[in-house]
Formats: structure tokens, C-alpha cells, sequence
């Protein structure tokens, strides 16, 4: 039965039988084989089909969270017997938001050093991609925002708080001004992230709360094609002090310091760290990448909401 319910996974995510057979590794005919014999064993419809793909029926929504955690509690099995033997060995699935990515190296380089038979993945994901992706075993872990947006039942451990740098060309009006407010982006050529990003989510309130309203003229899910527009011409980017690290030690940019207007109060900026899916033991890969988040850290895992 267990192959069955990975293939039904496969189906759910997928929703598509040809995709979900090659995600597998088999032929749609023996998927969709499974996944009827799967219905005879259970006794009911679990799929709506026509001439493709339709949907779960209201049974295949439930037997869809029984597969997802059977699935999950068998690989964390597999995965604490492997380790016994051989210690910790396998491919780690991360999400990273992309705000995130220039700093995750910190945590996953001396994790690796640690677990050498281990082989990761990064992914750049939204936070709504990334919390969906763990539901359905697509991912293992992420690294997000932990205090904007629900995240529902998950184990976090807090790396850094986010602040912001307005980057912007050497040689544009701006670039000697040493710091800036965010009023002061009012008028400023702008390329942002695309709104589903959660951090273009925080920068339009900060510009908000600063009395302004921008429209971004150049909006993409990538900060390497935000940092490539500012290169081109007289444009301006909002990132994370993480980023500028990386893109304002160029010559040719200058990352300023983004500071709230006197009148605001100044208070934290976002937290960003680690999440995982919560669970009374983890599996022994994902315990040791929170052992390695928490000594970046400096501080202990923070519990689930009860």
C-alpha cells in the first residue's frame, strides 16, 4: 500500500497523471492502476476523472492527509534505520526565500562539513510556495519569514532580522547621500520583487507607513535581475542587508542604509530562520539541520503555537 499512496501524493501534487508517473519514475498506466487499486482497498473514489485530471473527491482530501503523514512516518523510519547503519546520508530538499539565499550558505556549508555523505538541494521559493511544498513532502525544510504571515504548525529556529539597503548605481544622484529614509524613494525609477514575494509585501509598508506609494516600473522574482536593471541605468533596488554584502562591495554600486522617517517609531525588522514540519521526533537529518540552525543562532529552538 505504501507505493500506492506515494503515487497518490505524486497525483495530488502533480494533478496531472502523466507528470505524476514520470515524478515517480513509472508509466502512467501503472499509476493509474495503482491509484484504482488503491479505491478497491480503500472502498471508495478517490479521484475525480474525465477526460483528464478533475480534482479529489471529498475521501480522496482526507485519504490524502492519512497518505501524507503514512508517507512521511515511513520515511522518517528508513531514515533513522540508514543513519544507524551509516550515518546520516540522503538528499535534503531546502526551500529559501529568495531574500534569504546570500546568507543561507552560512548555515548549510559547516552542516554539510558535519554530515558529508549528505546532498542538498536549494530551491528558491515564496514563503506561500514554501510552507505548501513542506505539506506536501515536496520539500524537507526552508528558511522564511517567521513572524509576518501565518505559518501554521512548524518547528522554527530565528537566524537574523532583516534590514534594508536601497541600491543604486555609482554614479546616480543619490549615491553620495550616505543614508537614506524610505520618503526619499518617492520619485526613485524602482525594480521590486513581484508582489507575491512577502518581502515586496514589507517594503510597500514600510513606503506606506512613510506616506508614499510606489509603482515599481521592472518587477521580477529574481534579485539577480534587480541588481542587472540597476547595473543598466539610473534605477534603484530595495534589498536586504544580506544582499548588500554580497552585490554593494562592486565599485560600481552603493548600498545605503534605509532608515524609518523621525516620526515613526523604530521598532525590529522581520525575522527570518529556519522551518520545518513539526513533529514529536524528527527525522535524524532534519533534527541535525536544526541542531546546525540553532548553532548559528545562538539560541534554542522556539515551540509550535499550542
Amino acid at each position: 500500500m505504501l507505493d500506492r499512496l506515494e503515487m497518490f501524493i505524486a497525483l495530488a501534487n502533480e494533478r496531472h497523471f502523466g507528470r505524476a508517473a514520470e515524478a515517480h519514475g513509472v508509466t502512467q498506466p501503472t499509476l493509474s492502476a495503482a491509484i484504482r487499486a488503491l479505491e478497491g482497498e480503500l472502498g471508495v473514489q478517490l479521484v475525480l476523472r474525465g477526460a483528464r485530471f478533475q480534482g479529489l473527491t471529498p475521501e480522496g482530501e482526507r485519504v490524502l492527509d492519512w497518505a501524507r503523514r503514512i508517507v512521511a512516518d515511513s520515511r522518517q523510519m528508513k531514515d533513522e534505520m540508514r543513519a544507524r547503519r551509516k550515518g546520516l546520508t540522503g538528499r535534503l530538499r531546502l526551500g529559501v526565500i529568495p531574500t534569504a539565499l546570500p546568507m543561507v550558505a552560512e548555515l548549510v556549508t559547516p552542516f554539510l562539513q558535519r554530515h558529508p555523505n549528505l546532498s542538498l538541494q536549494i530551491l528558491s521559493r515564496t514563503s506561500i510556495e514554501l510552507l505548501e511544498e513542506m505539506q506536501s513532502l515536496q520539500l524537507d525544510a526552508g528558511v522564511s519569514y517567521l513572524d509576518n504571515e501565518p505559518l501554521g504548525r512548524v518547528t522554527t529556529v530565528a537566524l537574523y532580522r532583516e534590514s534594508y539597503r536601497l541600491l543604486l548605481r555609482h554614479d546616480h544622484p543619490l549615491a553620495g547621500a550616505g543614508r537614506v529614509q524610505w520618503g526619499d524613494l518617492a520619485g526613485l525609477r524602482l525594480c521590486l520583487l513581484v508582489g507575491s514575494m512577502q518581502n515586496r509585501r514589507i517594503i510597500d509598508r514600510q513606503l506606506a507607513e512613510a506616506g508614499i506609494s510606489v509603482q515599481a516600473s521592472v518587477e521580477s522574482n529574481s534579485l539577480l535581475a534587480l541588481v542587472a536593471q540597476v547595473l543598466g541605468g539610473d534605477w534603484a533596488t530595495v534589498v536586504t542587508e544580506q544582499a548588500a554584502r554580497m552585490f554593494g562591495n562592486r565599485p560600481d554600486l552603493v548600498a545605503l542604509p534605509i532608515d524609518p522617517a523621525p516620526e515613526i517609531p523604530a521598532r525590529p525588522g522581520p525575522q527570518v530562520g529556519l522551518i520545518a514540519p513539526w513533529r514529536e521526533t524528527h527525522t535524524p537529518v532534519i533534527a541535525a539541520l536544526i541542531e546546525a540552525a540553532e548553532r548559528l543562532a545562538g539560541r534554542r529552538v522556539t515551540p509550535p503555537p499550542r
